[in-house]
């Protein structure tokens, strides 16, 4: 029988490792922990937490919630994990981290079929079913790997973007549409500020607290100069935002007929215009605090924040093109990534692509069909999204509801309804799947 190697313990790797050996197929599993540690782990176990011990909320109305509920119903290991240690936290999944690292840990190391090998991975296997699932923290050996096998465009160091915004939540009866000079078509959404929205903008922006940094998050921002964060550019001065991102030149109101004294443009950031990111405000402000600086703005006072503003070290590839929906190679089927490594953002994320990629190099172990799941399904929506990437520049993507298709029907009762919605329409395509996913 064919063995399936696997290179990482995070939390995509276990899950990986899981999914194959319970269906039969020995998992050999590469990690170089505890010989060797990445800046952002101190624990010898498999799936350790490093920044959180929340994995955010378990609600229907969620989409990390609709995520999760789909990954318990496929089995999934980190799921089991996680309500074994969770703690009280209201309606978020909470865990204790030092017990669900080593739940995880006895679990993947006392299955009869995983055999676990401490030693540092510095490149892909020529052959054999793979899955690399070494994190957003690959080491330099195996990253420059990866460069050679995808070319020198397709491995990203740092993730620096602009927050995303669901396009339900943008007030219309503030922003308008137009794009500067009336140049093309009017694919941008302006929301106009006065001089005193402005100056009360401004303020509370350059005044905002920023987000913790690792010691290597900050040696890298000293060296990064593809963007500036968008409060460090206001601290240059009142009117440098009115002179960059924020200039209103150009950009007319229909409904006033003149310009504004600063305007926030909003692109579109996929087909369906259900995601618009806010054009150069890449930032490490901290993430309440740019739900409150950045609902200031006009027409996004009650906006959905679908992924907050990032920049830090991450290691991921431009999947687009490169990887399908199962998170294999589509030059050589029978290497998979996972986790972050692949532009999914998040733990249950990372898991979650980890699962599909474990269930897809088990079937292809066993010689059956790859197995792609609807992308009505978070887990589908999710591996479509790497797979097929949305507009612009391909940037990693935490589980939210724009990425997955509208409902047929206009459902009453609001947001919330609406999602639950979305969540039932999921699970019941996953529970038909149920068969498939499980073999």
């Amino acid at each position: 029988m064919r063995t399936v190697t696997v290179l990482g313990g995070g939390l995509a790797g276990a899950e990986a490792c899981w999914q194959i050996a319970t269906r039969g197929i020995p998992v050999t599993l590469v990690e170089m922990k505890p010989h060797k540690m990445s800046p952002a782990h101190h624990d010898k176990g498999f799936a350790e937490l490093c920044c959180s011990n929340s994995l955010r909320s378990d609600a229907l109305s969620n989409a990390v919630g609709l995520l999760k509920q789909e990954m318990r119903l496929a089995g999934s290991l980190l799921l089991e994990a996680a309500d074994a240690t969770r703690v009280p936290a209201g309606s978020a999944l909470a865990v204790d981290r030092a017990l669900f690292s080593e739940y995880v840990t006895e679990r993947v190391k006392n299955h009869p079929l995983i055999t676990v090998l401490e030693a540092e991975a510095t490149e892909i296997p020529a052959d054999g079913i793979t899955v690399v699932a070494t994190g957003p923290l690959t080491s330099d050996a195996l990253a420059e790997d990866i460069v050679r096998l995808t070319g020198d465009t397709g491995l990203h160091f740092f993730d620096a973007v602009a927050p995303i915004v669901e396009f339900a939540g943008i007030n219309m009866d503030v922003a308008f549409f137009a794009s500067r000079y009336d140049k093309g078509d009017a694919d941008y959404i302006n929301c106009p500020m006065t001089k005193e929205q402005y100056e009360a903008f401004y303020e509370a922006l350059i005044t905002a607290r920023t987000a913790d940094l690792k010691e290597f998050d900050k040696k890298e921002l000293k060296v990064f100069e593809g963007c500036m964060p968008v409060e460090v550019m206001a601290r240059r001065g009142v009117d440098t935002l009115r002179y960059g991102p924020l200039k209103p030149v150009g950009l007319i109101d229909p409904r006033v007929g003149h310009e504004y004294y600063a305007v926030v443009q909003l692109r579109k950031e996929n087909k369906e215009g259900t995601m618009y990111n806010l054009v150069g405000f890449q930032t490490h402000l901290a993430f309440p605090e740019q739900k409150r600086v950045f609902s200031m703005i006009p027409g996004l006072e009650n906006a959905t924040f679908l992924r907050y503003g990032v920049m830090h070290r991450n290691t991921y590839l431009h999947s687009p093109g490169f990887l399908d929906a199962t998170y294999a190679v589509k030059a050589r089927p029978d290497l998979f990534f996972a986790g972050q490594m692949t532009g999914v953002e998040g733990y249950i994320e990372s898991a979650g692509s980890g699962l599909v990629a474990g269930i897809n190099a088990a079937r292809r172990a066993r010689g059956m069909a790859p197995l792609v799941l609807p992308r009505e399904t978070m887990l589908g929506a999710m591996a479509a999204y790497v797979a097929e990437g949305g507009l612009g520049d391909f940037l990693p993507m935490n589980a939210n509801f724009g990425i997955v298709p509208r409902l047929e029907e206009k459902v009453r009762g609001g947001k919330a309804k609406r999602n639950e919605a979305l969540s039932a329409r999921a699970l019941a395509l996953i529970d038909a799947a149920l068969a498939d996913i499980k073999a």
